[in-house]
């Protein structure tokens, strides 16, 4: 708004106020009198143009976005630990217990003991918050010694950890706060409460689902898989415990029976014809084919819950696998056997299962 209001700009104006009979050549009195106040007067033009800036949501830094959004109550999402299953053993290969509490580490990340879950297998959670507690598993060493342990394995993600909210998707959310309003368990409210809590990625909701006062909710974990059968849980907790259902013991309304799933995950078999350049084989290209298809799948996968339903495009397909290095063409794909889209149910992700050439 004030981007011609610069030194130059200022110092002229002040300059064409001056009668003409005064010097006002650089260097002169006047000049050299009036040229430190045209450049304070521009610096303080800058700042109100920063702040400008920072009164408005769409353009606004996080630190004043989050204190504008604050004003309707949102806030963005806090970093979370991950929740992950260990399993202990003796020297005779038997579950061994360890001590709640006791902590254990992997490469640069370390972990604490916080529930048994059965004997020799707990729940661990990730000393580092974010998704950086999603990514590691293998051979655990414990920080302080514990007699008779010889096996220490972390095996499996329960609930996956996230990173604090990027800034834009604060910013997205703060304004669908203002398109549509949460209210008593509508959908709306349904959605933004169940995808506040840890490890869910995406919610869809269906109401009224088997008579009335029913919900349904599917989810989709925060790295955009099917959820483990403990977040389920742990989502169905937190909305409608199963032994008080409809009781209001959790976010849900008096009333309101809730049931929450998972997405169904489905395998996804690719067959196709390639052309490869002369230096290159199938093997030299089948770690990045893989890694393509395993990213546009990732991609629809997160519009999992904006969309009615997701549909697999062999031209998507094809246009990813031709930005491979090596290959000159790819032609006759399938999926699953069929030369066409594949249209997926309405609670269905796709996975890949393999790729024939």
């Amino acid at each position: 708004m004030y981007e011609h209001m610069t030194f130059e700009n200022i110092l002229n104006r002040m300059l064409d106020r001056v009668p003409n009979n005064v010097d006002k050549r650089e260097g002169s009195i006047i000049y050299d009198a009036l040229a430190p106040a045209a450049a304070e007067l521009a610096m303080a033009y800058i700042e109100l143009d920063v702040i400008l800036n920072e009164t408005f949501a769409d353009t606004a830094s996080r630190e004043y976005l989050i204190r504008r959004a604050a004003e309707r109550g949102v806030e963005p999402y806090p970093a979370t630990k991950a929740i992950l299953r260990g399993v202990f053993k003796d020297s005779q290969n038997n579950p061994f217990d360890v001590p709640i509490g006791s902590r254990f580490s992997l490469d640069d990340l370390n972990y604490v003991a916080v529930e048994k879950i059965e004997n020799g297998e707990f729940k661990l959670e990730c000393e580092t918050a974010g998704s950086i507690g999603n990514q590691k598993f293998g051979s655990l060493i414990p920080i302080e010694y514990i007699e008779g342990l010889v096996i220490a394995e972390l095996v499996e993600l329960f609930i996956p950890g996230e990173d604090e909210e990027d800034t834009e998707s604060f910013r997205q959310r703060y304004y669908d706060s203002l398109k549509s309003e949460a209210y008593g368990g509508n959908i709306t409210d349904y959605i933004e409460k169940t995808n506040a809590i840890q490890g869910v990625g995406g919610t869809k909701v269906y109401p009224v689902w088997n008579g009335g006062g029913t919900v349904k909710l599917v989810i989709i974990d925060s790295e955009y898989n099917a959820p483990s059968a403990e977040l389920i849980d742990y989502v169905q907790t937190k909305i409608d415990p199963e032994a008080n259902g409809g009781k209001g013991f959790g976010i849900a309304p008096i009333g309101h029976v809730v049931s929450v799933v998972g997405v169904d995950e489905v395998p996804i078999s690719i067959t196709t014809n390639m052309t490869f350049r002369n230096d290159f084989t199938w093997e030299d290209v089948k770690d990045l084919v893989e890694e393509k298809i395993n990213e546009y799948f990732k991609e629809l996968r997160k519009a999992w819950s904006d969309q009615e339903a997701l549909v697999i495009r062999i031209s998507q397909i094809e246009t990813r696998l031709l930005d491979v290095p090596g290959i000159l063409d790819v032609f006759d794909t399938t999926i699953n056997g069929e030369p066409t889209n594949l249209v997926l149910g309405a609670d269905e992700v796709p996975i890949l299962d393999v790729i024939t050439v």
